[in-house]
């Protein structure tokens, strides 16, 4: 029995909501207060077991949720990486839906910080030694600077709470601090918490808060604040950029290994990069640094959404046209051996295999028809006639030891979450269990070994929350920025990861301009045209993007790199498909003339299928305004200190 560390909420004595200090007047039931509560070891680490809830809180946009289209996917969405199914489901921000926020939108200051403050100020009135004194407070530091990246990334200037508030402290009213000050001080913190954080593990237990946990929040602070300062023009991005190499790279060193997978799912494409977010067990999985624990006891329910009506994440053909063939090239490059793009078929042949483990890939079986597979006589759909509708079951493992399709990580056929089978993919529509529009269904978290059963959480794989991976492609997006990308720094981040997944090396000599003629390109302000990312730093991204890919990263790195435009107001269209095809199953196809859907009366015989007006043509697209986030209009009326972000 696995035991539950990021739980939450199952050590804290003390409750702590808002601002209201009442809590500290009334005698909890296990006997703290303010006078007692701050002597012992186990003291503090009681009072900080409510700040795990950090890692499921949905403001960021890493958050483990057990809906993930309302955690980890939704950055991934907000980016354009993803679409939601429904008709009424476009981006707020390509097609200019993001309404005023009078509360809340990620303004907060009571949650976490207030309770980090009132730890880190009875640090030193403590009965602990000073090597645990210094423990507590670099964990607190952790926390702090953690929710503190958030605010930053949305807000840019945000005041700086460092010590426990009431209704006369002059912070209550204090201006925004500016981002220089809030971002060197988060800097500061981590840089100081990862000098002094101790081990105490044999106390504190596994899987918590240790010196590899604020070293990969430094790598992520790092890179994402120094890119933001030098394509937002704020200066002092080296400084940023220099402290990721370095802690980035001690990282690597301390987890020099990527996890290739285990069992007899180790042989499916992709399998070490699968399990990761499909394994019952993290604890020991090599590069994995913190982890979302579930339990039979505290379970999850990722998975079983996944399996339902309810899931309503798919992935557009922009961004499935982003993943390398496994021959290492871009689609469009001439030496790319694509299949072209006339069926889903076609499109998945020969692709980067982390494409088949976040979407579901085509296939086509009869239900209860007679030619099963081969050693399996109970399952209860049998191969069609034509050898090309099991390419990608064969693909992804053999049936032969179970049934419907059975047990293990992902397989082919799928079904719902009461073994109702899914005959064929693509499988479009809203309504129905396993069904997407683009034809693309987004299955990450989709295995075949949890219990699932409608309305419940069964679900005990466990979830990254940091792992070696991200810290790889911090170090070398930021070697490149700082004109330090070689070949050799390819060998050690890029081609490991594309070795564990079989497809072929980053040759950086090779990339040139003309080697991804559909690469992105970045918007300076006022800059309405764009200019193209140089040849080698898009790959950079481009592998970035794909290894990620469903972990809530996009958000963030669109704006980072000022390419949000690029990305946003692109049309979002399906899968090709023909006219019958489309209208047989209620689509119509997208017109790329008019930006609309051609309708069905349209003149087009075969096109991509359409999901929403090309945001330009409605006269829409992306805002200058939404590279930070509106300050609550409340917040203004209560302190008038506080100033709005441009364009609010």
């Amino acid at each position: 029995m696995k035991k539950i560390i990021l739980s939450l909420a199952i050590l804290s004595g003390v409750a702590l909501t808002g601002c209201n200090d009442s809590y500290l007047d009334k005698a909890p039931v296990t006997g703290l207060t303010e006078e007692n509560a701050f002597k012992s070891y186990e003291n503090f680490q009681s009072f900080m077991w409510p700040c795990y809830p950090m890692f499921t809180n949905n403001t960021i946009g890493q958050a483990i949720t057990g809906f993930g289209q309302d955690g980890f996917y939704q950055g991934d969405i907000r980016a354009g990486y993803f679409e939601s199914k429904y008709v009424n489901g476009f981006n707020q921000f390509a097609y200019q839906t993001v309404g005023n926020a009078s509360t809340g939108n990620g303004w907060d200051f009571s949650s976490y910080i207030r309770r980090i403050n009132i730890m880190l100020a009875n640090i030193d009135g403590s009965d602990m030694n000073d090597a645990e004194k210094d423990h507590w407070r670099a964990v607190g530091y952790f926390f702090h600077s953690y929710w503190y990246m958030e605010l930053i990334d949305r807000f840019g200037d945000v005041p700086w709470i460092a010590r426990p508030l009431n209704e006369t402290s002059e912070e209550v009213y204090a201006p925004r601090d500016s981002r220089d000050v809030v971002a060197a001080n988060i800097l500061d913190r981590l840089k100081w918490a990862e000098e002094n954080i101790g081990d105490f593990e044999s106390k504190d237990g596994a899987n918590t808060i240790n010196v590899h946990c604020v070293r990969a929040a430094l790598s992520r602070f790092t890179l994402r604040e120094g890119t933001w300062r030098k394509y937002h023009g704020l200066g002092d991005h080296e400084r940023y950029l220099n402290e990721c190499i370095r802690v980035s790279k001690v990282l690597m060193n301390s987890f020099p290994t990527l996890f290739t997978g285990a069992g007899v799912d180790a042989n499916q494409p992709a399998a070490g990069y699968g399990q990761l977010w499909n394994t019952d067990e993290l604890k020991g999985v090599p590069g994995v640094i913190l982890y979302k624990e579930y339990t039979s006891a505290y379970a999850g329910n990722q998975c079983y959404v996944e399996h339902t009506s309810s899931h309503y994440v798919e992935m557009n053909q922009k961004t499935v046209d982003l993943y390398l063939m496994n021959n290492g090239k871009p689609i469009l490059n001439n030496q790319s051996e694509y299949h072209g793009n006339a069926t889903m078929y076609d499109v998945f042949r020969n692709r980067d295999p982390r494409l088949y483990q976040v979407v579901m890939p085509p296939y086509k079986v009869t239900a209860n028809g007679a030619n099963k597979p081969e050693g399996n006589s109970k399952a209860s759909w049998g191969y069609t006639n034509d050898p090309a509708d099991r390419e990608y079951i064969d693909l992804m493992g053999a049936n032969v030891t179970c049934s419907n399709p059975g047990e293990g990580m992902k397989r082919l056929p799928g079904q719902n979450w009461s073994a109702s089978l899914v005959p064929t993919i693509p499988r479009l529509g809203t309504g129905a269990f396993v069904t997407c529009r683009s034809g693309y269904y987004v299955w990450k978290n989709w295995n075949n070994w949890e219990s699932n059963f409608n309305n419940g959480a069964r679900n005990t794989a466990d979830k990254p929350i940091f792992k070696v991976e991200e810290a790889m492609l911090n170090y070398a997006e930021a070697m490149f920025e700082m004109d330090q990308f070689t070949q050799g720094v390819a060998d050690e981040t890029i081609n490991k990861l594309r070795e564990r997944v079989g497809i072929a090396k980053m040759v950086v000599s090779e990339i040139n301009d003309s080697f991804d003629p559909n690469r992105g390109s970045y918007y300076p302000k006022d800059n309405v045209t764009g200019i193209k990312v140089d040849p080698v730093l898009w790959e950079i991204r481009r592998e970035r993007i794909i290894e990620l890919m469903g972990e809530g990263y996009g958000f963030y790195d669109i704006r980072r790199w000022r390419m949000a435009p690029w990305f946003l107001n692109q049309t979002a269209t399906g899968m090709w498909a023909t006219k019958s095809f489309a209208t047989a199953n209620s689509m119509t196809l997208y017109n790329p003339t008019t930006g609309l859907s051609d309708g069905t009366n349209g003149s087009m015989t075969e096109g991509y299928l359409y999901l929403f007006n090309s945001p330009i043509s409605e006269g829409k697209g992306w805002l200058e305004k939404y590279y930070l986030y509106q300050v609550p209009t409340t917040e203004i009326v209560l302190n008038p200190n506080l100033t709005q972000n441009p364009g609010w």
